[in-house]
């Protein structure tokens, strides 16, 4: 089904792994639209609540492919951009929780890609970084834009205008990561806070995703109206009445997979 990936489901997680080793996991075309359609097949996957998008080998996405994009003219590289865009756009609208754990090189469309994900967990060997200038463009997955969202203007300018690969540690400092564990713990920490998500009231999670996204962008006054009714509409749902019930019968609550 899938060339460049691999997808699959255990104890209602979605395991997304870019599988190019070779390549250090590298992005093009054809993984592009492979994690486009992964993403499609989590989001209509009722026995996959989290996702955990992570790479193979000593790389999460060393980048985008350079020796496809060199022989790229400027339309088919502004076309690979818009597909780049289509699949992390799509990430973010996903109701689901995507998490990202960093295993290694997270470089350039790397970076990118983890940012379109909820939150980053990293490993002590991951590197991130927005090495385009170096090669005479710019970040062309959303990095201009969501970098300064997660680290601020000023971090984001330096980054990217100085080219500089960064560790773990000061990534987590200037918060373009969540949490740091040890290699080995990686993902079994990644799935262990998957499975805390997962415990959770879907819907209520789901809604807790679109208002923190949708509302980042308003100004004050609308965000606030936006989550009102946002709450609105989860305090309407049978999650709602389980998760309330369970809490003042002193029972662990138990949501349907909706």
């Amino acid at each position: 089904m899938y060339e460049n990936i691999k997808y699959e489901v255990k104890d209602q997680i979605a395991f997304v792994t870019v599988d190019r080793p070779k390549a250090l996991n590298a992005l093009n075309e054809d993984v592009l639209s492979e994690l486009y359609k992964a993403f499609s097949q989590f989001e209509c996957d009722d026995d996959a609540r989290v996702a955990i998008l992570t790479g193979e080998g000593k790389a999460f996405v060393a980048g985008a492919d350079i020796a496809a994009m060199s022989k790229m003219n400027a339309l088919e590289g502004r076309n690979m951009m818009i597909l780049g865009h289509k699949l992390m756009n799509y990430m973010e609208a996903i109701e689901k929780p995507i998490i990202a754990a960093v295993n290694g090189f997270a470089l350039g469309g790397g970076c990118e890609l983890s940012m379109a994900c909820d939150f980053r967990l990293a490993s002590t060997k991951a590197k991130f970084g927005q090495p385009e200038v170096g090669l005479g463009i710019i970040p062309g997955f959303g990095g201009t834009q969501r970098l300064p969202r997660l680290v601020g203007k000023g971090m984001a300018k330096y980054l990217t205008m100085t080219a500089e690969i960064i560790g773990a540690d000061e990534a987590y400092r200037i918060g373009l990561c969540e949490k740091v564990f040890e290699p080995e713990e990686l993902l079994p920490e990644a799935e262990k806070i998957a499975k805390a998500i997962i415990q959770k009231a879907p819907i209520a999670v789901g809604s807790a995703k679109v208002a923190i996204n949708n509302g980042y962008d308003m100004d004050l006054k609308s965000a606030s109206r936006f989550e009102i009714e946002t709450f609105t509409a989860a305090f309407g749902s049978d999650d709602k009445a389980e998760g309330m019930g369970a809490f003042l019968e002193k029972r662990p609550a138990e949501f349907k997979n909706k």
